[in-house]
């Protein structure tokens, strides 16, 4: 008997699962099991998302529904992990209270370099695990060095084809193969969504919608900033003479966002509606066809562009590169790209023309020479592509996406004046610091 588990905590990569299993992207088993996964900050009061509008159609791809959050009770999805020495214990466990007996189990998770994906395939230590990534943080590098029993299991990564051309570099320090969910089987799933999607308000047809993204919940910026971030989309909008607006907020974002976004509005006489039923934004790409969808740096930008043929623009994407902190985070490859590909909505002509800023062949190779730079540790052989991009293509543009510091201490071009180069590769020099470094860290204590 062959058991498949999919681990899910979205309902757009539980959409995502089932264009894959309706385009025959999984082998055939005995029994298929949706783990639902409750990540919000606080689950007790967010709606996991079997319970959310839509999913009842998604309901039939698998035998049954289950519950990771009441698994693990009281702990939190994020922050919980098996203890080594508990593992065998655990899958015992699992295999009785979800009658799996002998059954081969097979497992698709998502985020598989955090809790809990990365935990879940701890326990089934051995079994082949699918990830699957429905955004843009795919094409960037493994955020963390994942456990090698865990990573050897991966035997491939199931992504949208959300930048055609472009390659994830995921997973690719373990030799993972990148495999595509076709676009037609994903966006057949979302109408299915859109059709049991009956309590939303009035909309008008073809506004320019807003997607709000919750980013000081990231620590990025301020609540204020965001706030403001909001109003200057708003801003750009209605100056593109988008006149019929419709705003859709982060689930978590607060309510005074709204009334903020509403005085502006009114003062610049657009109307503007605000949604406040938890809803995909591709819902609302086929219910309304918007004429812009205007955002920061989220995946919905790129599902409208690239799924939907809808015109999208950017802002505040600068200010991002420059906030995101460490460098190797998680969100900085997507925040480059869309940043390097989309129009800027204070670019009236580019908005207009939908102009692209990179071709895919340099987009790719800044994509490259950026994951090498997060992480150097994990992914050593991408030195070359990105002292080759950064040596040919480093102005003051393409600077917006590399701190010199970090240049400096990975040796590569631009890190530190041209007559100052031969510095971090003189042996004498670095021996030297090295001393200083110790004698301070004396010296402290």
């Amino acid at each position: 008997m062959t058991t498949q588990i999919f681990l899910a905590s979205t309902l757009y990569g539980a959409a995502t699962l089932a264009a894959a299993l309706d385009s025959d992207r999984f082998a055939p088993a005995d029994r298929r099991i949706l783990l639902v996964c409750n990540n919000a900050a606080m689950p007790e009061t967010t709606p996991p998302l079997n319970e959310l509008p839509g999913f009842e159609r998604l309901r039939g791809r698998f035998d049954d529904v289950l519950s990771w959050n009441e698994v693990i009770s009281p702990c939190h999805p994020g922050g919980w992990a098996p203890r080594p020495d508990d593992v065998p214990l655990w899958e015992r466990h699992l295999r009785l209270l979800w009658n799996l007996g002998d059954d081969d189990v097979q497992l698709a998770v998502e985020s598989i370099q955090v809790n809990p994906a990365l935990g879940f395939c701890q326990i089934f230590t051995g079994s082949p695990v699918t990830v699957y990534a429905d955004g843009l943080m795919s094409y960037g590098p493994t955020r963390n060095k994942i456990d090698p029993l865990v990573g050897t299991c991966v035997d491939r990564l199931l992504h949208l084809d959300l930048v055609p051309g472009l390659r994830p570099v995921l997973l690719t320090e373990f030799g993972v193969a990148p495999e595509i969910v076709p676009t037609d089987a994903f966006v057949k799933v979302l109408a299915e969504l859109g059709d049991e999607v009956d309590a939303l308000p009035v909309l008008p047809d073809e506004p320019a919608l807003l997607l709000g993204q919750y980013l000081s919940a990231l620590g990025i910026l301020t609540a204020e900033e965001e706030e403001a971030l909001h109003v200057r989309m708003l801003r750009g909008a209605v100056r593109l003479g988008h006149t019929r607006v419709v705003f859709k907020p982060h689930p978590s974002a607060p309510a005074r966002w709204s009334r903020a976004l509403e005085e502006e509005a009114e003062r610049l006489g657009a109307d503007l509606t605000v949604l406040a039923t938890p809803v995909l934004a591709e819902v609302l790409y086929q219910r309304t066809r918007p004429a812009l969808v205007v955002g920061c740096f989220s995946t919905a930008l790129f599902t409208a562009s690239a799924l939907y043929g809808l015109p999208v623009a950017r802002t505040g994407t600068g200010t991002l590169l420059e906030r995101l902190t460490p460098y190797e985070n998680s969100n900085r490859v997507p925040v480059t790209i869309v940043d390097a590909l989309l129009p800027d909505l204070d670019d009236d002509a580019a908005v207009a023309g939908q102009r692209r800023g990179l071709t895919v062949e340099a987009l790719t190779e800044l994509v490259r020479a950026v994951s090498f730079a997060m992480q150097p540790r994990i992914h050593p052989g991408l030195r070359v592509a990105a002292e080759r991009y950064l040596a040919a293509h480093l102005d003051t543009h393409t600077r917006r996406y590399f701190k010199r510091r970090r240049l400096s201490s990975l040796a590569l071009p631009g890190g530190v004046p041209a007559q100052l180069a031969f510095i971090p590769r003189n042996a004498a020099v670095r021996r030297m610091a090295r001393r200083a470094r110790a004698l301070g860290r004396a010296m402290g204590r």
